[in-house]
C-alpha cells in the first residue's frame, strides 16, 4: 500500500496516523522482526526501518547507540533486505527504509531501489539528501513504486516550500525542531503557520517527527498534523526493557491519539 493512501485512509476514518521507527538489527534481527510485529498489533500505521549507519547526522544519542550496537553485531544492508522480505510475509503494515545517502550510493542507487522495492518497501527516507540532489534517486524510486519522502523544517522558507511540495510523495516529514532526534519538550503550536503554508501547496499527509516522547506529546503534535513519528522513545524502551514494553508504549500512543480525536 502506498504511504499516502494508508495515511489518508486514517484521516478519512477520523484517525491520526502513527509511524514508529525501529533500528534494523538492534540488538539482533529476530528482535527487530518481533518489534515490528508488536507495534503493528498495538496500532501503528507505518514502520520506519532504520538502516544502521556509522555517522547518522540526523539521529540523537539513543538511535546512534542502537545503530552502533547493531553494526557491531553484524547488521548489513543485505540482512535488512532479508528482514524486510520476511516482514512482508508475516505482517501487512507498510514499511519505509530510513537511511543515509552514503549507504545508498555505495550499494548502488539502481540496485538499492530495485532490491528494496522487490523486498516490499513503500517508502525511502534519506535525511541528508537535499532537494537539489534528489534527482539522483527520485526517478528510480518513482519507477519502482517507492515514495521518496521530503522534509520540511522550522527553518524552511516559504519560497522553498513550493519545490519541496511539488516533488513530495507519500507524506511530508515535518521536523519539529532544529536539532537531532531525541525526546524533548516542544511547543508544537509554533509549527501551525508553517504547516498551514504547506497545506496550501499539497494535499499529502503531514507527519511530525523529532522529539515526541510521551502519549501526551503525541496528542499535542497530532493537533497540528495528520500523523506523528516516534523513534527515540521507542528504541529507548527496547534498549532498557524489551519488545513487550515497546508494544505497551505503542498502544499508549495509539490510545492518546484516538482520545485526542474524540476530544
Amino acid at each position: 500500500m502506498k504511504l499516502a493512501e494508508k495515511l489518508c485512509n486514517c484521516k478519512s476514518t477520523g484517525r491520526k496516523g502513527l509511524i514508529i521507527y525501529i533500528t534494523a538489527g538492534y540488538p539482533d534481527y529476530h528482535t527487530t522482526l518481533e518489534a515490528v510485529k508488536a507495534v503493528e498489533a498495538a496500532g501503528a500505521d507505518l514502520v520506519e526501518i532504520g538502516l544502521p549507519f556509522s555517522d547518522p547526522m540526523a539521529d540523537g544519542p539513543i538511535i546512534q547507540q542502537a545503530a552502533a550496537q547493531a553494526l557491531a553485531a553484524g547488521a548489513t544492508v543485505g540482512k535488512t533486505l532479508e528482514l524486510v522480505t520476511k516482514l512482508k510475509q508475516e505482517t501487512t503494515i507498510p514499511l519505509a527504509i530510513m537511511t543515509y545517502y552514503n549507504i545508498v550510493l555505495q550499494y548502488g542507487i539502481d540496485k538499492f531501489t530495485a532490491d528494496f522495492a522487490q523486498a516490499g518497501i513503500s517508502g525511502l527516507i534519506i535525511p541528508d539528501l537535499p532537494l537539489e540532489e534528489s534527482a539522483a534517486v527520485e526517478p528510480l524510486c518513482r519507477q519502482m513504486g517507492i515514495d521518496l519522502i521530503q522534509f520540511i523544517a522550522p527553518t524552511t522558507t516559504l519560497e522553498r516550500l513550493k519545490p519541496i511540495c511539488s516533488q513530495a510523495a507519500g507524506f511530508l516529514y515535518c521536523i519539529s525542531n532544529t536539532g537531532v532526534t531525541g525526546v524533548r519538550h516542544i511547543d508544537y503550536g509554533q509549527l501551525a503557520p508553517l504547516l498551514a503554508a504547506v497545506r496550501r501547496e499539497t494535499d499529502l499527509p503531514l507527519a511530525i517527527g523529532f522529539g515526541i516522547g510521551t502519549p501526551e506529546a503525541a496528542r499535542q503534535a497530532a493537533k497540528q498534523a495528520d500523523a506523528v513519528i516516534v523513534g527515540s522513545a521507542v528504541m529507548e524502551r527496547l534498549m532498557k526493557q524489551d519488545v513487550a514494553a515497546v508494544r505497551e508504549f505503542t498502544a499508549s500512543l495509539r490510545l492518546a491519539l484516538d482520545r485526542g480525536e474524540q476530544g
